[in-house]
């Protein structure tokens, strides 16, 4: 406006603003088509387990079935549909997200018409079943931090997003971990242990998940040695005798509280033990309790938890 005010006549003003019209529309249009061709684009990729397939450039409608949703969200996008995830710290970001259930709701996710699945489950029947509806990825969920970002970032279209967000995280995790260890509340090469009882009286260990995932950062807590063959050994948790407890706990032990009446009855009887009573941890008053919902090692969870771990550690 500030030009055309500066123009002189009826008659320039009609001009120009033909003249605008006549160049602008020609690559409106182009810009239109553009994006609508960028969206039916698609591109090969393989999956790590080796289903290769073509996936769209620019996925618009993607479905993640996975624990770790919220790296998506941290990528400043937001999946039509997830398995449900009350509790979680981005609880209030998912009410226009559609529940596709676990183990996921086939009908469901056909109804969605997702243009791209993300999956957690390794099943090759539920694959199969997925990829006839959308072109279906699964995905490694437990993979470290970098690694899944990266992955994601490439799969969905945006990988500066992805490099920028590992930057930052990386610079916010390292001021955590030495502002810990400069405040005495840790000490360097201190160990970290993570249990959690599921129904049935199962006691896990966690390794590649959740908030072990967290602690067994490069500056922060080292795994115990039985820990650490679990980690080489590529698992995500594993089921242990409480009579191994001795063996596995390390420095620090963390306990995640389920919603499980069953798991919480587990868990008192075990707080009442020996075997427990008697562990070094213990006995120092390094002991401490997390949701397991907030304790996931996804992206927008971890940033939450450089806050929160620091307060923990601190009581």
């Amino acid at each position: 406006m500030k030009h055309m005010r500066n123009m002189t006549g009826t008659l320039g003003i009609f001009i120009l603003a033909g003249s605008l019209l006549i160049g602008c529309s020609p690559s409106a249009s182009q810009a239109t088509s553009s994006e609508a061709s960028q969206k039916s684009q698609t591109r090969p990729y393989t999956d790590y387990l080796g289903h290769a397939g073509n996936i769209p450039v620019s996925p618009a409608r993607i479905i993640y079935s996975g624990e770790t949703f919220g790296d998506m969200l941290a990528l400043g996008v937001k999946p039509i549909g997830g398995f449900g995830y009350t509790n979680q710290i981005f609880e209030d970001q998912l009410h226009d997200v559609e529940n596709v259930g676990f183990p996921i709701n086939l009908e469901k996710v056909l109804e969605l018409q997702p243009d791209l699945i993300i999956h957690a489950n390794t099943e090759e029947k539920e694959y199969e079943q997925l990829a006839k509806i959308a072109p279906t990825v699964i995905f490694d969920t437990f993979a470290p931090l970098e690694e899944r970002m990266t992955q994601l970032g490439d799969m969905i279209g945006k990988p500066e997003a992805a490099s920028k967000w590992l930057a930052d995280y990386k610079l916010k995790s390292e001021e955590m971990w030495k502002k810990l260890k400069e405040s005495g509340i840790m000490k360097e090469g201190e160990t970290a242990s993570v249990f959690t009882y599921y129904p049935g009286d199962r006691l896990f260990v966690m390794a590649r998940t959740g908030l072990s995932q967290v602690l067994y950062d490069t500056n922060g807590f080292k795994p115990t040695a039985p820990i650490q063959e679990i980690l080489d050994a590529q698992k995500g948790f594993e089921l242990i005798s409480v009579e191994r407890l001795p063996e596995i706990a390390g420095d620090r032990i963390f306990i995640l509280n389920t919603a499980s009446a069953e798991a919480e009855k587990s868990t008192q009887e075990l707080l009442k033990s020996h075997i427990w009573k008697d562990l070094p941890a213990v006995k120092n008053g390094y002991v401490y309790f997390i949701d397991i919902e907030k304790s996931s090692s996804d992206a927008t969870t971890r940033e939450w938890l450089l806050q929160r771990i620091p307060e923990i550690l601190a009581k």
